[in-house]
């Protein structure tokens, strides 16, 4: 487990940088990330690069022994280039020019700024991919961040119309795909079609769905271009047959929804992500817990954020490569960019370093080394203060230097999860884009049964439907709207070599290209289930219908979203009562409704497959629901429950080592086996 720090020597006086990087060593500080907002320092005009201030701040922080991170600098185009080039301006969703001043400022399609990009990339990987002191680079930074994912630019509408053309290659497999005959939209010539913005009504979410493929894989596409300059270095550097000594990432934003991470991650060496927990509490509490939930009901301290979605960010992280990953940005004090901007004291940044060395991450880097004086960011804190004393981050990290070798031990120690979470983003988007009931989020519903199981103690992977499923007892899909045959084969090959799976509401009901699908409901799911929905009702605030299973925990309200099924048989044919009489029945009601519309058909719905089995739970969920049914189904595939946890503590197992962490403000026990553990406020325990 490695500790690093966010630097920008560039903002700084040469004769200060001695004396940071040695404050840097004695701190047990061992990375520094550089360079990822410096272009104009390196670049002051076209092809006029000046690499003698950087070239002396690697020597200084090489020279105590830093390892560093070099970040290539494209995040933020210079003035002039956006002077020389200003097509390179990304379009908004309006058909408005974004303005430069800021970071983020280009689209990935264009060519020019791709020109660009490859000029200065390629100069700075032939000056320090040889460099002993560089241990690895950074990709630009944050991509999508300020809601820059999407463009619609002349240059986009030209490249959107070659990514058509690879992926349906015939117009008419396109118009098919998006079954362009409603509203006579059927397209005769490539031309004809346009990016979905600024449209009379809602466009055609086949249409849109694939706009926001495109963007994502554009970014992908920018990304490689900067990988094969890199790797080509690297490699030149190491002498062609040694394996590259620098590795190549990029920093993501957690549970950001607007890129398909997981296509992001497979071309790189190792991810990141950027952790600021009291940022992610106040702008995503309302997003991802049910509405009308009160985050004062949260018994977290107030300046640790909440651990539930600071966790679902690590996890979803470690699960893009089922691999150890960094944290890139790590909030050391309080930051400049959510709602309440809370103070932190210096026993926060202890917890957020060993909630994510439990969470897989084998590295964490503050952000940043001191609080800037200019820009937009002059209110966000940094281990050193704006004078260069000492802040409530850099006490923090003092007061982890004791404790470095069993984080060293610790974080060796590898994390096998027996349950994974489906993440699949087509479908994010696809519910986004439609959700039909008001607050009927994809992420939400995924996050029911995360905070589910973090609440039983159940270590869990957030991983891609493409995922090698083997290793894991119990596989969720909350929301599987999409379906497709490939998915629902894995699923059931999953399931009859012995595992559990739980399938959730909206499975199934539309096609890969987003039409819905002519199948009976759970269209590609069916058999799999052993069911058909008979319907399926959004539910207003107010009306709740009951719920009668023999699963403690589990009983009613049904409410939010709610759907009808009636069983099979073995043929496949839909049995009208859900007790099935005398007829064979392929699956079994494990709850049923007591009211309502489908008073009488089942709610909860498992099927024998294999060794294994399926389950379809067709309502949304409450919190309590989703703990009861998992932890039924834990308790079925003979899953570890790692403690009994109250409120506010959090569970983690590397290897021999459980690890519990408080976030509260009192003193909490747990039952770990048959020991009890008591945890301090805003502590950790590691048993072993």
């Amino acid at each position: 487990m490695k500790l690093g720090v966010c630097y920008y020597p560039e903002q700084w006086p040469p004769d200060r940088w001695p004396l940071d990087a040695r404050m840097m060593r004695e701190a047990g500080l061992a990375i520094v990330r550089i360079g990822e907002f410096a272009w104009t320092q390196m670049e002051p005009a076209e092809g006029v690069f000046t690499w003698e201030w950087l070239d002396q701040a690697v020597e200084v922080l090489a020279g105590e022994g830093l390892e560093i991170v070099l970040g290539t600098p494209t995040a933020a185009p210079p003035a002039w280039l956006v002077r020389l080039d200003p097509d390179l301006l990304p379009v908004d969703i309006n058909g408005h020019r974004r303005r430069p001043g800021t970071r983020r400022h280009y689209c990935a399609n264009s060519p020019a700024y791709r020109r660009h990009t490859q000029r200065i990339v390629a100069a700075m990987a032939r000056r320090y991919a040889s460099h002993p002191a560089v241990m690895g680079w950074q990709i630009d930074n944050e991509f999508g961040c300020h809601d820059t994912a999407r463009c619609y630019c002349p240059e986009c509408t030209l490249a959107f119309r070659l990514w058509l053309k690879d992926r349906y290659r015939s117009l008419d497999a396109l118009n098919r795909a998006w079954s362009t005959v409603f509203w006579s939209q059927t397209y005769r010539d490539w031309e004809e079609i346009e990016p979905p913005n600024l449209m009379v009504a809602g466009p055609n979410p086949s249409h849109v769905l694939d706009y926001y493929r495109f963007s994502s894989d554009s970014w992908l596409a920018y990304q490689q271009l900067q990988i094969d300059i890199l790797r080509k270095a690297i490699s030149t550097a190491g002498g062609g047959d040694s394996p590259p000594e620098q590795f190549i990432c990029t920093n993501f934003m957690g549970d950001f929804p607007d890129l398909d991470h997981h296509s992001l991650a497979r071309p790189l060496d190792l991810v990141a992500w950027d952790s600021y927990p009291t940022g992610y509490a106040d702008e995503q509490f309302e997003r991802l817990y049910p509405p009308g939930e009160v985050r004062a009901n949260h018994p977290y301290s107030y300046d640790v954020g909440d651990p539930v979605i600071t966790g679902f960010c690590h996890d979803l992280t470690r699960g893009l490569k089922r691999a150890p990953y960094w944290v890139m940005e790590q909030q050391s004090g309080s930051i400049n960019w959510s709602t309440f901007n809370t103070g932190v004291r210096s026993g926060a940044v202890r917890l957020w370093t060993w909630h994510a060395l439990a969470s897989g991450a084998s590295a964490v880097v503050y952000f940043r080394w001191r609080a800037s004086l200019s820009g937009l960011e002059q209110h966000h804190a940094g281990l050193l203060n704006h004078d260069g004393s000492p802040a409530t981050g850099y006490e923090g990290l003092l007061s982890m230097l004791p404790e470095r070798e069993l984080m060293a031990r610790v974080s060796a120690e590898p994390i096998q999860s027996q349950v994974a979470l489906l993440l699949n983003y087509p479908d994010l988007w696809a519910i986004q884009l439609q959700p039909h009931r008001r607050g009927f989020d994809y992420l939400r519903h995924l996050f029911v049964f995360y905070r589910a199981l973090q609440r039983l103690g159940i270590m869990t992977d957030i991983v891609s439907p493409e995922t090698d499923l083997s290793a894991y007892k119990l596989v969720i899909a909350p929301t599987a709207f999409l379906g497709g045959e490939r998915l629902a084969s894995a699923l059931a090959g999953f399931a009859a070599a012995g595992g559990t799976v739980l399938l959730g509401v909206r499975s199934g009901f539309k096609t890969t290209t987003n039409l819905v699908t002519d199948q009976p409901l759970p269209g590609v799911f069916r058999q799999l289930v052993g069911a058909r929905l008979t319907g399926w009702h959004a539910l207003p605030p107010g009306v709740e219908y009951g719920i009668e299973t023999q699963i403690p925990g589990l009983e009613g309200p049904a409410t939010f979203w709610m759907e009808g099924l009636l069983p099979l048989s073995p043929q496949g044919e839909s049995v009208e009562s859900s007790e099935g009489g005398d007829q064979v029945l392929s699956s079994k009601a494990l709850a049923q409704y007591t009211a309502g519309p489908f008073a009488s058909q089942a709610a909860l719905i498992e099927n024998r497959v294999g060794a294994g089995r399926a389950l379809y739970m067709g309502w949304y969920p409450t919190y309590e629901q989703a703990v009861a049914v998992l932890a039924y189904l834990a308790d079925q595939a003979g899953i570890e429950r790692l403690a009994d946890l109250p409120p506010g503590l959090v569970a983690s197992r590397r290897g021999p080592y459980t690890l519990l962490l408080n976030f509260t403000e009192d003193d909490l026990t747990a039952r770990v086996g048959e020991r009890s553990v008591r945890v301090a406020a805003r502590d950790v325990s590691v048993i072993q």
